[in-house]
């Protein structure tokens, strides 16, 4: 009860009075230098977010894992770092902050232990119109939390409504649906003030505008801005686009044997190595990062649909892959010593949709961190991409008849 008075008590200040909305249409922004996780005593732990303005702003947990969750209408995060917010030997960890739908922002910050919060509140200096958002959070039993855990549902905060994507005005025309890789609160794998999210939609934008130039097709990606948008979401939106292939774009960062070079995989429940079995399971935990409640999901209600129509997808699938690996290394590449891989990466499991996902580098080799930033380099190997996409539509076309047969 003290945590719903406390959260309302704020909704209603800050959306009350003639000229509140004027107040909160500009984006607040959070002060680096003064925002902190804390820890004190007894397991207790506090955030405390200084904000330029004050906003709506909602609190909840989620379980399995425990996860807190703190959303806002919305907030720039310019210049905060995770490492400086958190302490040695915090209970909160794997703290993750930016967009997460238009007009939203999320803060998500993983637990060492359950903990509850007991104490919410939003203070507001009426000269400078300044914000303090304190969340002080208490040890709690696995059966406590888990009574607690869950998003809220209310007017105030609706669901956010799917992205709009406008299928094909002619059923026959080729559809290539392009998956910037991670977005919004999960930024991906980040190097020298270059993060993946933004490299990748970025490459998706210069290989939309290759694929419109090179030939009669239609070209959708599954996310148009800094915005995140679930694993589900992103099969979903090339199924309703009526894709005809579905590309996936990482560039990652691997620790293990110094991996480098672009890398193609395509979907198997048995990963090629080891590498490739730790990089599909970061990969598969970007729902988990966002703060999504997977509550009563179940990841192999897929796999029931997957069996009849694979039989006919996952040769086109492998047949897509050849064909990338072909192109991107008539290129120029550089290609991964073995740039053919398989895993059970969760936003390949597209059962109709011939589906890859393309390591076009690793953020963890200079080298390909250096061709990354390089547009000359991208120009190149974005025309081998398209150029991949083209011949493996001609091919896949050819055979279809007997395919059916």
């Amino acid at each position: 009860m003290i945590r719903q008075i406390s959260l309302w008590a704020v909704l209603v200040t800050l959306c009350a009075g003639p000229g509140a909305a004027q107040e909160l249409s500009a984006i607040a922004r959070v002060d680096p230098d003064k925002s902190r996780i804390e820890t004190g005593w007894f397991g207790r732990s506090e955030v405390t977010l200084h904000l330029s303005q004050g906003v709506p702003f909602r609190v909840f947990t989620l379980d399995e894992p425990p996860r807190l969750v703190i959303d806002f209408r919305e907030v720039d995060w310019s210049g905060v770092r995770a490492t400086d917010l958190l302490p040695e030997g915090s209970a909160l960890t794997d703290v993750r902050f930016g967009n997460f739908q238009p007009g939203w922002s999320r803060l998500v910050a993983g637990m060492t232990e359950p903990l509850v919060p007991d104490e919410i509140g939003m203070t507001v200096n009426e000269g400078s119109g300044q914000a303090v958002l304190r969340v002080g959070l208490t040890p709690a039993s696995d059966t406590e939390f888990a009574a607690r855990a869950g998003a809220p549902k209310n007017a105030l905060w609706p669901e956010p409504a799917a992205q709009p994507v406008v299928a094909p005005l002619i059923d026959d025309r080729f559809v290539v649906a392009l998956d910037p890789g991670h977005g919004g609160v999960d930024p991906g794998a980040e190097r020298e003030n270059i993060n993946e999210k933004e490299l990748m939609l970025q490459i998706a934008q210069e290989l939309r505008e290759a694929l419109l130039r090179a030939a009669d097709v239609d070209v959708v990606l599954t996310r148009e801005e800094d915005v995140f948008v679930s694993l589900e979401g992103r099969v979903a939106i090339a199924h309703r686009a009526g894709a005809d292939l579905f590309l996936s774009l990482h560039a990652d960062a691997l620790s293990q044997g110094g991996a480098q070079g672009a890398t193609v995989y395509v979907l198997s429940d048995e990963a090629s190595d080891t590498a490739t079995a730790h990089l599909a399971a970061r990969h598969n935990r970007a729902d988990i990062i966002a703060g999504t409640d997977l509550t009563g999901s179940d990841d192999q209600v897929a796999s029931v649909l997957l069996d009849l129509a694979r039989q006919e997808t996952e040769p086109r699938s492998k047949a897509l892959a050849q064909a990338l690996v072909d192109g991107m290394t008539e290129a120029g590449g550089p290609m991964n010593r073995r740039p053919l891989r398989r895993a059970g990466f969760s936003v390949l499991k597209s059962a109709d949709i011939p589906s890859v996902l393309v390591e076009v580098g690793f953020l963890s080799s200079k080298r390909d961190l250096d061709n990354l930033r390089d547009p000359v380099w991208r120009a190149g190997i974005v025309g081998g991409m398209v150029q991949s996409i083209l011949t493996w539509r001609d091919a896949d076309a050819a055979k279809r008849p007997l395919v059916r047969q």
